[in-house]
């Protein structure tokens, strides 16, 4: 079966990238807004017959997610034999409970709606906190890549003398794997609580590391408070600016820029959202999987 790719808007690096590790085509189709803000969708590649792969994440989800919706529909309508999504990040994870009386449990929802046009989606980390797998959401193949092995492999090419810091003990866990697999050392913050508002935050080990390369890692980042408190603590322990490395790169309002202002020496991110800290290609690995996965649709 062919295989052919589309990019939504702001997701054509990704997917030329994509579909070279594929060997498969790029397609062209027409995404845009009537003067009434109705969305127009017109695919203009032959997809008869032909697997077809929308790459869209899913950061800012509202938009994108008509379109995707309407793509896929009219991909079927035109006689594609399947349409797979490619969702790198992936929205609406958080709400995965009732918290307060009235709300709806979103994660879920949204997992029936994309359940409901796409015959299978792969993903990268998503937010799996309450929720044991992505299948308790999403009635579709699925796969999720993680991204541990990708960082560990850019700390080791691009760091000397690497030590990983966690920011609490519950990064524990994530910390100590992608620095197993760098082969470095990792340490977490420790906090005291001397009173309901007197916390002591130390290093351990701290003079062992004082000529280490401190990098933080985390999953996502949103607002970057974790991270530029964490900063804030290596500075008055004496260790060198941090190199910042996550997953996915939300930066909610100015928090690329305030983290910056921090006084770390570089954000890297992978590129699952487009941003300019992107610097770790996890292309490869959901190309195989997207390979992978479409045998099972």
């Amino acid at each position: 079966m062919k295989t052919i790719l589309f990019s939504l808007p702001g997701n054509e690096k990704l997917t030329e990238l994509m579909a070279t590790k594929m060997d498969a085509e790029v397609g062209k189709a027409t995404l845009r807004k009537f003067p009434d803000g109705e969305s127009y969708t017109r695919i203009l590649s032959d997809v008869k017959d032909k697997c077809v792969v929308l790459v869209c994440t899913l950061h800012e989800p509202d938009e994108k997610l008509l379109p995707l919706y309407f793509l896929s529909h009219t991909a079927k309508s035109l006689g594609a034999m399947c349409t797979c999504l490619v969702a790198p990040y992936l929205a609406y994870m958080r709400q995965d409970k009732v918290f307060n009386e009235g709300e709806g449990v979103t994660s879920g929802f949204f997992g029936k709606l994309i359940s409901g046009f796409a015959d299978s989606i792969t993903t990268v980390d998503p937010h799996l906190h309450r929720i044991s797998s992505l299948g308790e959401v999403y009635q579709i193949p699925n796969k999720v890549i993680h991204a541990a092995d990708a960082i560990s492999e850019w700390i080791k090419e691009n760091i000397e003398n690497p030590v990983l810091i966690g920011p609490d003990s519950e990064s524990e866990q994530w910390v100590s794997e992608v620095a197993k697999n760098a082969g470095a050392p990792f340490t977490v913050l420790q906090k005291v609580r001397h009173g309901d508002r007197d916390v002591e935050v130390s290093v351990p080990d701290v003079d062992i590391y004082k000529d280490a390369t401190p990098i933080l890692v985390d999953d996502i980042i949103s607002t970057a408070r974790t991270m530029i408190e964490t900063v804030q603590h290596l500075k008055k322990a004496g260790m060198k600016p941090p190199i910042c490395v996550g997953i996915h790169a939300v930066f909610s309002g100015n928090a690329y820029q305030d983290l910056l202002d921090s006084g770390v020496e570089k954000i890297v991110t992978c590129n699952t959202i487009p941003h300019s800290s992107n610097g770790i290609d996890l292309s490869d690995i959901m190309a195989k999987e997207v390979k992978k996965l479409m045998h099972h649709i």
